[in-house]
């Protein structure tokens, strides 16, 4: 079924690519492993996936360390507390939730102090949703230049959540402002952000249309989470 599932995914997102005359290869299928158990995750290796989306340090980190990471990336994906920054280790190719500039500043000082340099992405608050995290828009115009300057991340570009709705046309315009965000950034301080995460099962499809170059997907391919028989 996970393999069945995964196949249907790809080819949504490609036949989205198509619809808006975009190149196939332009997009990533970020698989949302979050408490999904590794014989799952292993089941969609198996069948294809390379890159796995974790949202909680605690227990990302052992499955990790558990499973061989040859021919696969993992990304961290949910909010990231700052006390949780020196678990991260070598462990993640992509956060897409720095959410401030102090986080960020954290992150690059660990980063610094282990001679690396962690790939970034900065979340975004289009909609203005109270509960949910990432910096407001014109926070990111103000600090972008600050965040472009720190040694030991490299900004690759913005992430967001946009609110829930069964009518996955109500993302678009979340989806199109991030974009637009991310032009307006690049033009002004001549830097490049070639990554937009951004779609989610529930309207990935319409994310790729609108110029996602990272989707987050779980539930379309390992079904509801209390489906799984988490080991």
């Amino acid at each position: 079924m996970i393999a069945e599932n995964l196949a249907e995914v790809r080819e949504r997102i490609s036949q989205a690519t198509k619809k808006s005359g975009r190149d196939p290869d332009s997009v990533r299928l970020v698989v949302v492993s979050k408490q999904v158990d590794i014989a799952h995750i292993e089941e969609a290796r198996t069948a294809g996936a390379v890159i796995f989306g974790e949202n909680k340090i605690q227990d990302a980190v052992p499955k990790i360390d558990q499973m061989r990471s040859e021919g696969i990336s993992w990304h961290f994906i949910g909010h990231l507390q700052k006390n949780k920054v020196k678990f991260l280790d070598e462990r993640f190719d992509l956060i897409h939730s720095v959410d401030s500039l102090e986080l960020a500043e954290k992150i690059a000082n660990q980063c610094q102090s282990e001679n690396r340099v962690q790939s970034v992405l900065l979340q975004i608050n289009v909609s203005g949703e109270t509960a949910k995290f990432g910096m407001e828009p014109g926070e990111l115009v103000n600090q972008m230049l600050a965040f472009s300057r720190l040694k030991g991340i490299r900004v690759e570009g913005l992430m967001t959540i946009p609110p829930y709705h069964p009518d996955s046309e109500n993302s678009r315009r979340h989806f199109s402002r991030l974009r637009e965000l991310r032009d307006q950034c690049e033009k002004q301080n001549r830097i490049s952000l070639y990554e937009l995460s951004m779609g989610m099962t529930n309207d990935f499809e319409v994310a790729v249309e609108e110029g996602a170059t990272l989707v987050r997907v779980g539930t379309a391919i390992f079904g509801p989470r209390r489906a799984i028989d988490r080991k």
